[in-house]
């Protein structure tokens, strides 16, 4: 594989994390206006909102059989803009069956987004040689932030949700098929068996993607920290983004309108981490760094339990950004080193473990609020995140990248 082909494939799949970025943000954003809009009561809406991911849990299950028969850039080709057409549906619609239907299909499509576009960081990481899967979630990050700009716009505007869609659709539908051209597996890691011979090279073209191909059968014991880890950073994620602006109006006595501000502070912070954090593990190894985000998210919410007031609960939220930033990334990266022969395989159930921990934080805090205090629920996920630090170790060593001590790609060096 060619250096220009490596960095035309990292520049697509960049774009791709983006495209998703900017979907996913317009659509939780905008659930206000689409509960308006199809008369869904607030009995009603959480059905809705847990259908999505755990739709996304099927897609993600799937895709690992599909990508046993098909390259996963393939998968992602046609995910993507079925994400996409999907969002549009769900502005589109007037019945309560429409947005079911879009949602159903955006939440089956996002799953096998994920799985897919993840699969394909970790290939590529392992062909460049060095760390870069967290700069693709630094694009997810920005297109994030785009999204919710352009949601907040089409608020501010009253526009209806197909009006504030259907432009951000036609572009970014062209842009991700084209982009998909460029679409890169980098080589899977040849692994060797006890008796010296070769348990298949791997391919290109995403061969021996299944859970008994080269590298061993994919175990689920062995993978086990790594679900755990994702589940955690989720929980903390989902705490954040459900909990922020009701913790810090209705505990910490902010204004309604300061109470926006730690979401979008921690998305920016999650930016900012992101796109250093491939820096710090080429750096210090991805052991001390997933330690410190876990350290560092730990004393942010830490911060926010305790904190006085509303600006020392934001100075939280902004540490947990910068903390939590890093995990998934580089728990995606540590699935493709445990297992370099069914890194596909091994990407697509863990990414499940993502929806997982999505459904159990947002509930989980809101039980422990009301039942006890919220101040007391922000410690649960600090514990959580914390162990993390137990299974470290899960993150490294550096030789097991590459199968076994040997020899990194001469494409190490690619921009």
């Amino acid at each position: 594989m060619t250096d220009a082909g490596l960095r035309h494939g990292r520049a697509s799949l960049g774009l791709s994390f983006g495209v998703q970025g900017v979907a996913f943000a317009l659509l939780v954003t905008r659930i206000p206006a689409i509960q308006d809009q199809y008369g869904i009561s607030d009995g009603l809406l959480p059905v809705f909102l847990a259908a999505v991911p755990i739709l996304a849990g099927a897609g993600s299950v799937a895709t690992e059989k599909v990508v046993a028969r098909v390259r996963p850039s393939l998968v992602l080709r046609w995910a993507q803009p079925l994400v996409l057409l999907a969002l549009l549906g769900v502005g589109a619609g007037r019945e309560m069956w429409h947005v079911a239907v879009a949602l159903g299909v955006f939440g089956l499509a996002v799953g096998a987004l994920d799985a897919s576009m993840n699969m394909l960081g970790v290939s590529l990481q392992r062909a460049y040689g060095r760390s870069i899967m967290t700069g693709f979630h630094a694009a997810y990050s920005l297109g994030g932030i785009a999204g919710a700009t352009l949601a907040w716009a089409g608020a501010r505007w009253e526009l209806s949700l197909l009006a504030s869609y259907l432009p951000v659709v036609a572009v970014l539908l062209p842009a991700a098929l084209i982009g998909s051209r460029w679409y890169t597996e980098g080589k899977s890691a040849e692994r060797k068996l006890p008796d010296g011979t070769e348990a298949g090279a791997g391919s290109e073209a995403g061969a021996g993607s299944g859970s008994e191909s080269a590298g061993g059968a994919l175990s689920f014991k062995l993978l086990l920290p790594l679900c755990l880890i994702m589940t955690f950073a989720y929980i903390g994620d989902s705490t954040v983004s459900n909990w922020s602006a009701k913790y810090l109006q209705d505990v910490l006595g902010s204004s309604e309108q300061l109470a926006t501000v730690p979401y979008n502070v921690y998305m920016v912070t999650t930016l900012l981490g992101r796109a250093v954090g491939d820096l710090g593990v080429r750096r210090f190894g991805a052991v001390a760094v997933v330690r410190g985000g876990s350290l560092l998210a730990a004393g942010g919410f830490a911060v926010v339990a305790v904190a006085p007031g509303a600006w020392v609960g934001m100075l939280g939220f902004t540490m947990l950004g910068f903390g939590l930033c890093v995990i998934v990334p580089q728990t995606f990266a540590a699935a493709g080193r445990m297992f370099p022969g069914n890194s596909d395989a091994a990407v697509a159930r863990l990414n499940i473990f993502n929806y997982v921990g999505f459904l159990v934080g947002s509930p989980l805090v809101g039980a422990l609020g009301d039942a006890w205090s919220y101040r007391g629920a922000m410690l649960v996920p600090m514990v959580l995140v914390l162990a993390t630090l137990v299974y470290a170790r899960a993150f490294g060593p550096e030789p097991a990248r590459y199968g076994g001590g040997h020899e990194r790609p001469r494409t190490a060096d690619v921009g």
